[in-house]
């Protein structure tokens, strides 16, 4: 069986196989080759091997499998890096003379060959060029022998180098021995989204790393069961909605909108798909999922819809729940005691409000200066059934006694609903004199007609004032205000 190593040369697409002889070339190192290009400096890596004559013919071909001539020593290390940048330097004659000639090329690289005598140009275009007279003009630009040779955008990149959607190098640069066709198909297969910018590489291709694993994606799909198929589980009918090919797991999607992972060896086929595949002639594809698969899953949604289905199948009896855990009775909210026991006229009106089985609820007020306690409206209320129709509250002053509030029982018993005034001290006043409180008194225009109507003159009441005594009337009953106790006729204070 024939011995060969392969070497890698720089602008080579692929490693090329030679016969190591006696050289004793090893992975790793520098080697001289003769080629049909000439004599050339490459990278052994791999170790020598022994391949079959079929493979040999198969990689090489029809050409004949050339031998190795030295291990590459320091000299030639030295003369290769020459080289290198003899070629760097060649590359802005390069594309000076392709653009002075006008010609549709794109320069990639210049390479001198390891004798010296030679030098190769590199260039893409996307169709043919006649580049006669570019070669003229380069060899009279560097005095060698020129060889022009066209190469495609993947062989571009491989040369150039970079880097690709994966943040890692170039496989065509790092690795990659050869350019095996990519199609949209692999795609498809691996479930990749079928858009250019994502799935094309730096050269503009379809990136050469989607046939990696497409033979993986493929051979999973053949075993696992279709997508949108619906599994048999102890939880109900389950759809296949995703598939997880690196891991070898599917997603179910249950009835009630769980989502569960099961990996493929985990299910078994029923005799309904083994009688399937049996009749279709194809492979038989689990379509079950077990009740053991899911004991194993660490999924608290699904040990609970467990546990619910073994309840209502008997399995697991049902939680004793104490009621008095569940109902529990609200606390009633406390009203705060007030600051003392009533007494007096609160206290008989508290009574009578008892006995009667009123039910209404006390309102809470706010304390004003000079109500005489914070319950002395709600008290003369509940004493006064006729005055409790009224919701206004009034200031009462301490001291005053049940003919204070003389205007507000009248009121009350004619059924008119009295306006508090400032200054009159809750109808008092018009009590001593004997006079219908204000707030029920006509206005003055229905007292004229109704002194009118009588035949007699109108009174001193009923007479329109003047302009100026109407004014300074009406300039102390403003200065009477709410609360100061003014009077309605000189403005003088209560207690005089």
């Amino acid at each position: 069986m024939p011995t060969v190593i392969p070497v890698k040369f720089t602008y080579a697409a692929r490693d090329l196989w030679f016969d190591p002889a006696d050289t004793g070339a090893q992975e790793g190192d520098h080697v001289i080759c003769t080629t049909e290009r000439g004599r050339e400096i490459g990278l052994a890596t791999a170790d020598a091997r022994e391949v079959t004559p079929e493979e040999l013919e198969a990689t090489i071909g029809g050409a004949q499998l050339r031998a190795v001539d030295r291990i590459a020593t320091d000299a030639d290390l030295e003369r290769a890096e020459e080289l290198a940048r003899r070629g760097e330097d060649a590359m802005p004659a390069f594309r000076r003379h392709v653009a002075e000639s006008g010609l549709d090329m794109k320069p990639v690289g210049v390479e001198y060959l390891f004798d010296g005598e030679k030098a190769v140009c590199y260039f893409a275009a996307e169709e043919r060029v006649d580049f006669r007279q570019l070669v003229r003009d380069l060899a009279r630009e560097f005095h060698v022998r020129i060889d022009m040779r066209q190469i495609g955008v993947r062989e571009e990149a491989a040369i150039v180098g970079g880097y690709g959607h994966c943040g890692q190098e170039l496989c065509c640069r790092r690795f990659a021995t050869g350019f095996d066709p990519v199609s949209i198909r692999m795609a498809k297969e691996q479930d990749l989204p079928l858009n250019s910018t994502k799935i094309s590489g730096a050269c503009g291709r379809l990136m050469c790393c989607l046939r990696y694993e497409f033979e993986a994606y493929r051979d999973f799909k053949t075993r696992a069961p279709k997508r949108n198929a619906v599994i048999d589980t102890p939880l109900g009918k389950g759809k296949i909605v995703e598939y997880d090919t690196p891991k070898e797991q599917i997603v179910l999607r249950l009835e009630n909108g769980k989502q569960i992972r099961v990996a493929l060896a985990d299910m078994t086929a029923s005799e309904a798909a083994h009688k399937k595949s049996e009749e279709l002639g194809c492979p038989c594809r689990p379509d079950t999922v077990t009740r053991e698969v899911l004991d194993r899953l660490e999924s608290p949604d699904v040990q609970m819809a467990l546990a619910e289905l073994d309840r209502k199948n008997g399995v697991l009896a049902e939680p004793e729940v104490d009621a008095s855990d569940i109902f529990v009775e609200p606390k009633r909210k406390r009203r705060r005691a007030s600051s003392g026991a009533p007494t007096g006229e609160r206290a008989d009106a508290a009574a009578a409000m008892g006995e009667e089985g009123a039910g209404a609820t006390r309102r809470r007020r706010k304390r004003r200066p000079g109500d005489g306690g914070a319950g002395a409206a709600e008290d003369v209320a509940a004493a006064q059934p006729g005055a409790a129709t009224t919701r206004r509250r009034r200031h009462h002053q301490a001291g005053e006694d049940a003919s204070g509030d003389a205007g507000s029982q009248q009121a009350a018993a004619q059924g008119v609903r009295r306006t508090r005034r400032p200054g009159d001290k809750g109808g008092q006043l018009a009590a001593e004199k004997g006079t219908q409180p204000r707030g029920m008194q006509p206005s003055r225009k229905k007292r004229a007609q109704q002194a009118a109507a009588q035949g007699g003159q109108p009174s001193s009441e009923t007479k329109p004032r003047s302009g100026a005594e109407g004014a300074a009337k009406r300039r102390r009953r403003r200065r009477g205000g709410r609360g100061k106790g003014g009077s309605a006729e000189g403005g003088a204070p209560a207690g005089e």
